[in-house]
């Protein structure tokens, strides 16, 4: 057995195996199905390989959060308030790792981080890049898509007392901001950033401006999904400014 699990070892080492699944070891050609299964119980028991869940293992001495999660739900990739962290838009830095992806899949609590998959439609699975290399890679959201899915679903971001500081803060080049608006195609997101682009003085978002304006429908929304359902009606932007202007910018400027 010891036999065994040394070649296993040895294998993972050759192809940079720290975190895999079943049909990567399969693939090798090197074990049958049964010595697969013998080696990964002995070494699952001995601790020098971790399960994560069914089929997917990582070394123990591995601890890249980013990349464990992104292989969780390879489909999408890491975003929302983890993103923003990465970017130095956010100074909080709760105990979760947020995936985007398009499958459901229940959160995950491994070496006390819990990894939170937050649901998609497949069209917004787009506008990732690609960070590190081979099996230590892992894709994160692109400035401009993080800051689009923050404001689509805030509640993974913070809510907005992160998401109006991360807006404000970022250097956000407009067309991308507007080809992201698109794929998530929500009119109320599009306007808050709308709104908060001229409440801030944002002269270099004038593009994203025009096509937020041109997004409008009649019906009007809450500036702070959230918040009160009254406030001071902005007929410019359809939104009722359910917080005080002088909140929002002291956040923004926070």
């Amino acid at each position: 057995m010891r036999d065994l699990q040394y070649r296993f070892l040895e294998m993972l080492d050759e192809f940079g195996y720290d975190i895999f699944n079943l049909k990567m070891i399969k693939d090798t050609g090197y074990f049958s199905a049964k010595r697969i299964s013998y080696a990964l119980k002995s070494l699952t028991k001995s601790g020098m390989l971790i399960k994560i869940e069914q089929g997917k293992y990582v070394r123990s001495n591995f601890n890249n959060e980013f990349v464990i999660g992104n292989f969780l739900a390879p489909d999408g990739g890491i975003g929302y308030w983890s993103a923003l962290n990465s970017y130095g838009l956010t100074e909080q830095f709760p105990n979760v790792i947020f995936i985007q992806t398009s499958k459901r899949k229940g959160e995950i609590v491994f070496r006390n981080l819990r990894y939170k998959f937050v649901k998609v439609a497949p069209r917004k699975l787009k506008g990732y890049k690609k960070i590190g290399i081979g099996n230590h890679s892992y894709r994160m959201s692109d400035l401009e898509k993080t800051i689009v899915d923050c404001f689509d679903l805030p509640q993974h971001a913070g809510w907005y007392h992160e998401t109006i500081k991360a807006f404000n803060n970022a250097k956000l080049n407009p067309n991308k901001l507007i080809r992201y608006c698109k794929i998530i195609n929500n009119t109320s997101a599009t306007k808050r950033m709308g709104y908060l682009s001229e409440l801030l003085g944002k002269k270099e978002m004038a593009s994203f401006i025009q096509y937020a304006q041109s997004a409008i429908k009649q019906s009007y929304s809450l500036f702070e999904i959230s918040g009160e359902t009254d406030g001071q009606y902005d007929n410019r932007w359809k939104l009722v400014i359910n917080m005080p202007i002088e909140e929002i910018i002291e956040i923004a400027n926070s």
